[in-house]
C-alpha cells in the first residue's frame, strides 16, 4: 500500500520505498527536519513531480490517503488528479473532495485510481470552477 500526505503545500507520496513530492511548495520547506535531501529541482508546471532522497526514515504525516497504486505511477496520477495545471499547485479543493472534507488519519483512496480519466475531468472541472 502507499500513502500519500502532504508536505508544505505538495503532497508527499511513500511508495514501495521511495518518495515522491508532487506539485509546487506553497511554503518553505526545512529539508532536513522533513527528513530529506533538497531535490535539485522542485516539482511545478513543467515538472510535476520529483523523487525525494531520504536522509533518514521518514513516516508520512497524517491525515493522508491510503492508495494501491504504486510507484511512481502513483506520482504521476496523483499529478493528473490533484494539481492545478496552470500553476503546478495542488488543488486545496480537490484535496478535500477525496479526503472527504473529514479530519480522518486515513482515507480509502483506491477510488481515485479507479475511476476512469474521462469521468476525473468532469469531477475535476466542476470543483475548479466553483467559488
Amino acid at each position: 500500500m502507499a500513502f500519500v500526505g502532504r508536505l508544505a503545500g505538495a503532497l508527499l507520496a511513500s511508495t514501495e520505498g521511495e518518495f515522491f513530492l508532487v506539485g509546487d511548495l506553497k511554503e518553505p520547506c526545512n529539508w532536513a527536519a522533513a527528513g530529506f535531501e533538497p531535490p535539485p529541482q522542485l516539482p511545478g508546471v513543467e515538472l510535476p513531480y520529483v523523487r525525494l532522497s531520504p536522509v533518514r526514515t521518514v513516516e508520512v504525516a497524517r491525515p493522508l490517503l491510503v492508495m494501491e497504486l504504486e510507484g511512481e505511477a502513483l506520482a504521476r496520477l496523483l499529478s493528473e488528479r490533484l494539481v492545478i495545471r496552470r500553476n503546478g499547485s495542488v488543488s486545496e479543493r480537490l484535496w478535500r473532495l477525496v479526503t472527504e472534507h473529514e479530519a480522518k488519519p486515513e482515507t480509502d483512496a483506491r477510488w481515485l485510481a479507479q475511476m476512469p480519466g474521462h469521468v476525473w475531468d468532469l469531477v475535476r472541472e466542476a470543483v475548479l470552477r466553483c467559488s
